[in-house]
């Protein structure tokens, strides 16, 4: 509406409204509705991410900052228990499985 709408006395007209008839609930794409899901009978599928190694980490400190709690790197050793022989040694350039 611009200044001179006002003054002439016209009136605003209100914003349109987005239309969401033609949209239908009870779909989704949940994880236990794809292929192999739990809901499925299969494996849970759980997402994996791989962390290189820094200078000055931890477990503890890799745990606490992919899971938000530092008692958690059990977690991160078992999963790469191949290459982490002891979990007080772990080095800068390592890639790790974060579970």
């Amino acid at each position: 509406m611009g200044i001179f709408d006002k003054l002439l006395g016209r009136k605003e007209k209100p914003p349109e409204r987005p239309d969401f008839s033609g949209v239908r609930t009870g779909g989704g794409s949940t994880l236990r509705d794809a292929p192999g899901g739990k809901e499925a009978g299969g494996p849970t599928v759980t997402a994996a991410r791989t962390y290189e190694v820094r200078a000055g980490d931890s477990l503890s400190r890799i745990a606490q900052r992919f899971y938000g709690n530092a008692s958690q790197w059990p977690r991160i050793h078992e999963a790469n228990r191949d290459q982490i022989k002891d979990p007080d040694l772990i080095y800068p350039g390592q890639k790790l499985i974060i579970p």
